[in-house]
């Protein structure tokens, strides 16, 4: 079902230096889709995905998810401007699209086995953030962990997870789901994504850290001129 992106108004605050290419490329533009269509609405983009994925060197369904919640954004959210490649970079950097450690995507968007990530104890860069879940997404665990291929602290999911596959579930482990809930966060905090400050915004949001955001441009402006790095 496709959620409403709203836009924020967080800016990019004055005197921290954008890192040049930034925003990247919008890459390959996606087809008109009916977003609202029943069953796997991502499906509809399964010929579209299945030209670019090889020389993208990522799963079909991934992209697909990626370029879902991009024209989900584009036509409900039409001052966002986000990319699919802005999600795509996100989604390698975070989880290679949902592969991390053997993981695969099936035909519905499910990732297996989960994603997790590493304890939140405040080390190794880290913040420190206690259980929020009860354990519910991340086990028996007194600290929460960032999960499913995109990534999110389930404090986060909690205020913008989204049902992107019609299933009835709001799944972070589900590659539909986490982009689109991805696209509602990044077009939350950045406000408009065409615009250098509105990127770096909603990617310091995704991230506290400039290395990820240039990490990001840079798979993003590979995937949009149709290769991988």
């Amino acid at each position: 079902m496709a959620a409403v992106l709203m836009a924020s108004s967080c800016s990019w605050r004055l005197g921290n230096p954008i890192p040049e290419g930034v925003p990247p490329p919008a890459g390959d533009p996606v087809p008109a889709i009916d977003i609202e269509a029943d069953g796997r609405p991502a499906d509809q983009l399964r010929e579209w995905a299945a030209e670019r994925a090889p020389a993208l060197k990522m799963p079909a369904a991934a992209l697909e998810a990626y370029a879902y919640a991009a024209r989900v954004a584009e036509v409900v959210n039409p001052k966002c401007k986000l990319a699919w490649t802005t999600l795509a970079g996100i989604g390698m950097v975070e989880s290679h699209h949902g592969t991390y450690r053997g993981a695969t995507i099936g035909p519905n968007g499910d990732v297996t086995p989960p994603i997790r990530g590493m304890q939140l104890d405040g080390t190794s860069g880290n913040m420190h953030i206690p259980d929020t879940d009860g354990g519910v997404f991340d086990g028996d665990s007194e600290l929460d962990r960032a999960m499913g291929p995109m990534q999110f602290i389930p404090e986060t999911w909690k205020l913008y997870g989204v049902d992107a596959n019609n299933d009835g579930e709001i799944n972070p482990d589900n590659m539909d789901d986490a982009a689109l809930s991805s696209a509602g966060y990044l077009c939350w905090r950045g406000k408009d994504l065409s615009q250098p400050k509105g990127w770096m915004t909603a990617l310091r949001a995704y991230n506290h850290s400039d290395q990820y955001a240039r990490m990001v441009r840079d798979w993003a402006t590979a995937y949009a001129h149709g290769y991988s790095l």
